[in-house]
């Protein structure tokens, strides 16, 4: 195996489309043009290039393989410069790659063009896998046209393969072509050793391994060889450099050490020839590395700039010289970050990520900037954007710059020590190679391109993180003296036109960029406009005429922003003071007022939808203002006790919001309710939601309310001390909750008539039912009687009568709470010895029909059934209980009809089903058999009678499988009737089963021929699910449970599937409409491997069509949707991180028996589409239909809050049930 992961490309001989036609009327709507906005992921356009003036490629989520592959092949001229030839995106790419100013170019529409999808995009694969396939993409791609044999002329190359008889010494030859060349690495130590086994050992055959001579008609001695007979000009070697463990039964990556050299000769390894011997010298130009194990990794590529496209300057890191601490504590310097980053930005080569300008300092000067600067100065990053006249931070804050006027020998106002930095810091040259002559190599990781040096290859030799494929170009092959540094050769003028245009739309929408970053927006509250109410500052009219919106540049002074709201308002007269304000719960409240108006807004730290107080700065309305965090209001909810109009006080407590400054004292609250003497308590509790009143001593009445610690919504008990005798406080001192609910609110429901409808009934959690219960009845002012014959059952939220509390029950053992209601009913409750159910006839349980029996826990499941029939008044023993499951549907049947109630774990409120069949026997099944007929013709047996309706009229209940729609038009869907039920033992045979069924009336009518013409199917949602194949297989083994049901579908021959097929309805397209002929059985041998290809075969072999003639897609009936099955498609799956060939049994496809496949002749039909006419009709039934139970469930919303205070109780609302599925592909 010569890869580690298995490649997913949706490459079809289509696969560039129609962007692969030279149609330059295309081009306008490109990606950069003026069809086609940018794509990023960000409103910001994207960040120019970094100083080696390269650009990477993005990430789209796993595609770095793909952009190291797409490096490769742009670093190679020859390949690069074939724009008349390569598909358009491929030369749009290249383009960007070269002219566009951007730090990384997309591949969204690259792989686009590929087809790929969105999970795609998100999968790494293997880039051996990836580079051959997408050759002979672009070889099958350029077929017909001028650069038909561009792959081949520029990569392909020849082996000859030699076995010479000893005897006779008869050569025979067989000559292959190849790609790549794929090398050993196990037990080898180097490229050339593993060339020298290859082509210039030989394999010998002796003794017992002899090879038959056609010359000499006899086995005899030979010798094998091999040798390159052509070499191309570029040449490629894979590294295998994943191998499998047998013992282990592992794969694993060999990470040995593996030389290569950066020139190689070739002639030892070619056939003899007189050529000149620079034709065989290679050099290596491109490494694709691969970091990590054998399941996944990163790949990044190291390429060797043939052109001198970039800007290759490389620091030496000898010759940087690390700043001592010491000498910058000297010189007293240590304190001025300011000169420190200037001078590292400058050594750096200014420009650097701000991260690892934060190393660069603590590595060059051992001072950490979070423990020296940031106290005084704030965080690094905020620290550059105060100083945007020296920094210049990029549109998303990762990288820092100094500003192209900013040179730190041109600052005015240097002083020596500060000159002195800098030479510590620059003592030495920067080192930078310009050499044209030196090779130019960078590390190309993705967005990220780095200058490396020609060395730093021998680090990929050997480790996790190691070369994986070498790409040597022939040292003759030279390039023209105007490509040097020239990134515009070669390319067309079309392709420059649409760059240079890209590049000046760049720029623009950098400056808005830059322009919008650095604007922010102010709330400016107009003082006139506003007036001191209640401890606040509130709007006069409108909050829309009193504040105003302002955008405004933040790198400007805040005497700019003055004189800005100067000329907005044309009316203000005299000073102008500008005050940060915030609003509070109580209101507007002034803190700050702004001074310094030569300083700039990022300096005073005024933030993005900051609130300004535009005022004189005294006051506001006539009412002096007083500003700052100590005097901001207060809003506190004040709670005392009510005074009537005679001045007495009620038992009454209300509540009223009230507003303090901070800083008053606690006892203006006495003051402000016009209370001469009291107490003030606070809630001291410490858990939200809990109240502990505690009084606030006389001697800290004087104390703040900030002080006291209160804040914004905190709550103050008022209690006048001259009426201790209606003291609201226990005598501890603490209440727990004056809002406490200590009632339970009981409704009469006994159908008597009664002045009250409900009543309030006081309680604790230590109460007893009873004796709410009598209370209830004497505030209702019923019969006395009831108090022998009534009891309290709770009603749940949706209006629900539950089970009755037992009298002798607490609150508390009742788990009743506060609050809750009760339904005062007829009937005694049960004891500790009963149960009270539900039950109800049938699996479909309507709202308000179950009714409700007392029984005694030690009952039999026999006698209950007996009891639940008298009281339903259903005559006959044909039938059996069920428990209702969770979502309330009809569950497994109570099974042991001997066993009690208690024994079987039945507790009260449960509800019980009466179910119509008595239930078979321990080891029997009873099976409902369905008929199953597809619509129309489909190529087995068809019905002599009806082929539209239903072939059986057994007086059942018939079922359509499918929506409406005409035959033909419709996938491979049909009609199920149910005609019977069969008694069978579990240990009984599939085609025991069919031989019972065929009993049945409507089966005799059929004139079905024998069992082994019935196919078997499970029901599953009133469609054919799961095929049961095997006739001998016991039934048991199929593990159908008590509640599957079986339909059968009749052939017109006999049918033998083996464990491997796979049963596909397959119906192919009529061309020019928007329909399908009748769907025809496909019976597909899947034990290759269920993937895209080999069922593209079949089908093609199947319709006797070419495999690059159709196209194939699966139908999803619940969807009406239909999902184009490609030849290339991969799943991962992550059990044990395994990488296998694409599984259609897998997502997103999970093919199973019995789906259908739609079949298109491209050769007559190339449309895309593959939906029908009905497809549409039934996408919009659907989106009605949702449509309108959204509608009904608002609707029903509404409705149901009048349901808790009716007296009527409905039952139990259905619960929406999602489904439980468990796709495993290889389950039958």
């Amino acid at each position: 195996i010569t890869c580690h992961v298995f490649l997913r490309v949706v490459f079809s001989f289509t696969m560039f489309g129609d962007l692969f036609e030279e149609d330059y009327s295309s081009v306008s709507n490109n990606q950069y043009g003026k069809g086609k906005k940018l794509k990023t992921k960000t409103l910001e356009p994207p960040a120019p290039r970094e100083f080696t003036n390269l650009s990477g490629i993005r990430n789209q989520g796993g595609t770095c393989y793909l952009n190291s592959l797409l490096q490769t092949l742009h670093f190679t001229p020859e390949f690069r410069e074939a724009v008349r030839i390569i598909p358009l995106q491929l030369q749009r790419l290249f383009a960007q790659l070269l002219l566009l100013d951007q730090e990384a170019a997309s591949t969204a529409d690259l792989t686009d063009s590929f087809g790929w999808t969105s999970n795609e995009e998100m999968r790494q694969h293997d880039v051996q896998e990836l580079n051959r396939i997408l050759f002979s993409a672009l070889e099958t791609s350029l077929v017909g046209t001028s650069g038909h044999d561009l792959i081949n002329r520029l990569y392909h190359g020849t082996i000859i393969n030699q076995i010479v008889c000893k005897e006779c010494k008869n050569i025979s030859e067989k000559q292959e072509d190849f790609l790549d060349l794929t090398v050993a690495v196990k037990n080898v130590s180097s490229l050339e050793d593993a060339l020298w086994n290859m082509y210039v050992e030989e394999e010998v055959f002796d003794y017992d391994n002899l090879y038959h001579c056609g010359t000499c008609d006899r086995l005899v001695k030979a010798a094998k060889s091999a040798k390159l007979r052509k070499l191309p000009p570029f040449l490629t070697v894979s590294l295998l450099r994943f191998n499998f463990d047998f013992v282990k039964c592992e794969r694993y990556k060999e990470t040995s050490c593996y030389t290569f050299p950066l020139r190689i000769n070739l002639k030892p390894f070619c056939e003899q020839s007189e050529l000149d011997d620079l034709e065989y010298i290679y050099d290596l130009f491109s490494v694709i590395i691969h970091k990590g194990g054998c399941y996944g990794g990163h790949y990044h590529v190291y390429i060797k700039d043939v052109d001198h496209l970039g800007n290759w300057q490389f620091q030496e890191e000898k010759s940087k010289p690390d700043v001592n601490l010491k000498d910058l504590q000297d010189e007293g310097e240590v304190d001025d970050p300011l000169m420190i980053l200037k001078a590292i930005l400058l050594q750096e080569n200014n420009l650097i990520t701000v991260d690892q300008l934060g190393q660069k300092l603590l590595k060059k000067t051992g001072v950490s900037w979070n423990k020296t600067y940031r106290k005084q100065h704030g965080p690094l990053r905020k620290f550059l954007q105060l100083h945007s006249q020296i920094f210049l931070l990029s549109s998303d804050e990762s990288t820092v710059s100094l500003l192209k006027n900013c040179s730190l020998q041109a600052e005015s106002g240097f002083q020596r020590n500060d000159q002195q930095i800098f030479k510590t810091l620059t003592s030495e040259s920067l080192g930078l190679n310009n050499n044209t002559s030196c090779p130019h190599w960078f590390d190309i990781n993705d967005s990220k391109v780095q200058p490396i040096k020609e060395k730093d290859i021998e680090q990929q030799f050997q480790g996790k993180e190691s070369a994986y494929m070498l790409f040597y170009r022939k040292s003759q092959l030279q390039r023209p003296p105007e490509a040097q540094a020239n990134p515009r050769y070669g390319v067309p003028c079309h392709l420059l036109n649409e760059m240079d245009a890209a590049n000046i739309e760049l720029k623009t929408k950098r400056a808005e960029c830059d322009s919008a970053n650095n604007n922010f927006e102010l709330h400016l509250h107009l003082g006139p406009q506003y007036h001191f109410f209640n401890g606040a500052l509130h709007p006069v009219a409108s909050q829309t005429e009193s504040v105003w919106e302002l955008t405004f540049d933040k790198r400007k002074t805040l005497g700019d922003l003055r004189q800005s709201i100067f000329q907005l308002l044309e009316f203000w007269e005299g000073d102008m003071v500008l005050s940060i304000a915030k609003l509070v719960p109580a209101g507007l409240h002034i803190y700050q007022t702004l001074e310094g108006d030569e300083l700039t807004l990022c300096e005073i730290e005024i933030a993005d939808e900051e609130d300004i107080f535009v005022w004189n700065g005294v006051e506001v309305g006539g009412v002096q203002i007083q500003t700052g965090i100590d005097c901001e209001p207060l809003l506190l909810n004040v709670l005392h006790l009510d005074t009537s109009s005679e001045g007495e006080e009620c038992q009454q407590v209300i509540e009223s919001p009230h507003v303090f400054p901070s800083n008053a004292e606690v006892g203006t609250v006495l003051t402000a309710l016009t209370i001469p003497a009291g107490v003030v308590f606070i809630n001291s509790a410490e858990c939200a939601g809990e109240e502990s009143w505690t009084a606030i001593p006389k001697e800290d009445m004087k104390k703040t309310f900030r002080e006291q610690g209160l804040r914004n919504g905190s709550s103050v008990l008022i209690q006048d001390s001259n009426n201790d005798n209606n003291s609201l406080l226990t005598k501890q001192g603490k209440w727990t909750s004056i809002n406490e609910i200590n009632w339970l609110q009981v409704k009469n429901l006994c159908q008597l008539e009664s002045e009250e409808k409900q009543v309030k009934v006081s309680a604790t959690g230590n109460t007893v039912v009873f004796d709410i219960r009598i209370t209830a009845i004497k505030e209702l002012k019923l019969m006395k009687e009831l108090a022998e014959n009534s009891c309290l059952r709770p009603i749940d939220r949706n209006g629900k009568l539950l089970c009755p509390v037992p009298d002798c029950y607490t609150l508390k053992e009742a788990e009743l709470k506060m609050g809750s209601s009760l339904g005062l009913c007829l009937g005694k409750a049960p004891t500790s010895s009963q149960l009270f159910l539900f039950f109800a006839m049938g699996s479909d349980v309507q709202p308000g029909t179950e009714m409700e029996i007392i029984v005694e826990e030690t009952v039999s499941v026999r006698d209950c059934l007996k009891i639940m029939l008298e009281k339903s008044g259903l005559p006959g023993d044909t039938w059996h209980l069920r428990k209702m499951d969770w979502c309330y549907e009809a569950g497994e049947p109570l099974y042991e009809e001997d066993a009690t109630l208690k024994e079987l774990m039945i507790s009260s409120g449960d509800t019980l089903l009466l179910m119509e069949g008595k239930l078979p026997p321990l080891g029997f099944l009873t099976v409902p058999i369905w008929w199953y007929q597809p619509w129309g013709p489909s190529g087995h047996w068809e019905s002599r009678r009806d082929q539209t309706g239903c072939t059986l009229s057994h007086g059942s209940v018939y079922r359509a499988a499918s929506t409406q729609g005409a035959p033909g038009n419709v996938p491979a869907e049909g009609s199920v009737l149910y005609v019977g039920d069969v008694e069978i033992s579990e240990d009984a045979v599939l085609a025991d089963l069919k031989s019972q069924a065929m009993t049945l009336p409507p089966f005799l009518e059929s004139g079905v021929p024998s069992p082994a013409f019935l196919r078997a199917w499970t029901v599953e949602s009133k469609r054919p699910g799961r095929l049961l194949r095997s006739n001998r297989q016991p039934l048991k083994e199929y593990k159908l449970g008590r509640r599957t049901e079986i339909c059968l579908e009749p052939l017109q021959k006999e049918e033998n599937l083996g464990p491997q097929d796979m049963l596909l309805r397959t119906q192919m397209r009529i061309p020019g409409e928007r329909a399908y002929a009748p769907a025809v059985d496909l019976v597909w041998d899947a034990a290759r491997g269920c993937t895209a290809g080999s069922l593209r075969q079949r089908v093609a072999h199947f319709y006797s069509l070419p495999v690059e003639k159709i196209e194939i897609a699966k139908y999803f009936p619940e969807k009406f949707e239909w999902l184009p099955i490609s030849s290339w498609n991969q799943q991962i799956t992550k059990r044990k991180k395994k990488k296998k060939q694409d599984n259609l049994q897998t997502a997103p496809y999970y093919l199973k028996d019995g789906d259908t496949i739609g079949v298109k002749n491209l050769l007559v039909d190339d449309d895309d589409d593959f939906s029908t006419i009905r497809d549409d009709t039934a996408k919009e039934k659907q989106q009605q239909l949702a449509l309108g139970k959204k509608k009904s469930q608002e609707a029903l919303h509404v409705q149901s809050s009048d349901i808790f205070s009716s007296a009527e109780t409905p039952g139990r609302p259905r619960g929406q049930e999602a489904s439980l599925s468990i796709h495993v592909g290889s389950f039958r």
